[in-house]
């Protein structure tokens, strides 16, 4: 069943311990998200830990609680909490775990396709998670310090993509005002989210934006990261974060796609679209989802037979 905010918080704030999830391949506001988390719960005295299947990108590990993640559950907790996850799924190698716990589950996302899988949800669309979870401990009544409010800053920034994205409003704004009055650091984040990187990362770019190709009327723009790309520049894959929204800077590209070779005949896509497209629909016919602006799929093939299949759904909603 679904929830106010209220019935989740008071749910919540009712368990004496808790396993935090974070989504695999994790970005800055599945990690904002469950970090804060992680602060918040510890401040009211409630045992916890985060988990995440994957491996948090360098970019990320500077933040609190980062090198603390575990890999899988080390105690067994009476509660599950699901931050910024559409589904189980989302979880990668931890799905099969949580849908076999028989322990309390808590959902607390903003993607439009989230399928409610928990005990508790809470599901608001929103620019971040961050900003649900921002309101979260309102009602919990949880001070947020600065480390939370810098974890939570992370999720808005790079969800929102600096505060660009068109599902920006002025809550988006006034939840930014309420952490920069906690703490937050949004010039110090900002140059170490955005306006930083390794030489491998660089490289990697350069290498892939040269091989963009571009498909009906170039309405639509490819981008391709195979592990050949990877092992040429000595890159890893979490490299890749933000490529995908290049694409869209070129004034005809209506929808930006990016492939991730994750294994042979497998690719990790992302999609991103500046409005005309919505891109969870495409998502949605390959097992994805996530936002009309901005979702996520596995799609299974040769490169040129997941490019098809992409350009044919992309091309039934154009």
């Amino acid at each position: 069943m679904s929830e106010t905010l209220k019935e989740f918080a008071l749910a919540l704030s009712k368990v004496r311990s808790a396993t935090v999830v974070a989504h695999m391949r994790p970005d800055g506001d599945t990690l904002g998200s469950a970090l804060s988390l992680s602060v918040v719960l510890r401040s009211l005295g409630i045992r916890n830990e985060v988990v995440c299947e994957s491996v948090v990108p360098d970019t990320f590990l500077s933040l609190p609680g980062a090198r603390e993640i575990k890999k899988e559950p080390t105690f067994d907790a009476e509660a599950i909490v699901c931050v910024d996850c559409s589904d189980e799924n989302r979880t990668g190698a931890l799905a099969d775990w949580l849908i076999r716990s028989k322990h309390k589950k808590f959902n607390i996302d903003h993607h439009v396709s989230n399928t409610r899988f928990g005990d508790y949800n809470y599901v608001r669309t929103c620019s971040a998670n961050c900003q649900n979870m921002a309101e979260l401990y309102r009602l919990l009544g949880a001070e947020v310090d600065k480390d939370a409010a810098n974890l939570l800053m992370v999720g808005l920034l790079t969800d929102s993509g600096s505060f660009t994205h068109s599902d920006v409003d002025a809550e988006t704004m006034r939840t930014a005002a309420f952490l920069l009055e906690r703490g937050a650091d949004i010039s110090g984040l900002t140059y170490h989210l955005f306006r930083r990187q390794r030489k491998e990362r660089f490289l990697l770019n350069t290498r892939i934006m040269a091989k963009a190709r571009f498909a009906l009327d170039d309405r639509l723009a490819f981008i391709a990261v195979t592990q050949d790309d990877l092992a040429a520049v000595g890159a890893k894959q979490e490299m890749t974060e933000g490529f995908v929204d290049y694409p869209l800077t070129v004034d005809s590209v209506e929808v930006s796609v990016a492939l991730l070779e994750v294994k042979k005949r497998t690719y990790k896509v992302s999609l991103r679209s500046k409005g005309t497209v919505n891109v969870n629909e495409v998502a949605s016919c390959f097992g994805g989802g996530g936002h009309v602006l901005a979702s996520g799929c596995m799609v299974f093939g040769e490169l040129e037979e997941v490019i098809d299949k992409l350009t044919y759904a992309v091309s039934q909603r154009l």
